[in-house]
């Protein structure tokens, strides 16, 4: 996943972090690329809920190492996408949750502040 950060993201429980930027996106297409880019997902990822679903619950296609450490996947910049198309986040939501609950090792979480000009993002 080539989004992996070592950076100013960290887990204290060790696990590869991964951020999923998603500022500027507004529709699926857009988030689905994104996840693509980021989570440096294979090219036959089929830009689909159940293709997210597939690929995020499969260590196989996670980064090195993450495997056996675990991966953090911090979704950042989702505010403009939540508000501007809320049934497709609260889709996105149920998949990040799903792919959390699926197994060990991977847990997804939103990120908060968006920027200096906006109150920090609250999740749900």
């Amino acid at each position: 996943m080539a989004g992996e950060s070592r950076g100013p993201v960290g887990d204290p429980a060790g696990r590869v972090v991964v951020v999923l930027d998603l500022d500027g996106v507004t529709d699926k297409a857009g988030l689905m690329d994104r996840c693509a880019r980021d989570l440096a997902l294979p090219d036959w990822f089929g830009r689909n809920w159940d293709a997210l679903a597939d690929c995020l619950a499969d260590p196989a296609l996670w980064p090195e190492e993450a495997g056996e450490r675990g991966l953090l996947v911090v979704v950042q910049g989702w505010r403009r996408y939540a508000e501007t198309r809320p049934d497709e986040w609260q889709v996105a939501e149920e998949i990040f949750a799903e792919a959390t609950d699926r197994g060990p090792g991977l847990f997804v979480t939103l990120g908060l502040g968006e920027s200096s000009e906006r109150p920090p993002d609250r999740p749900g």
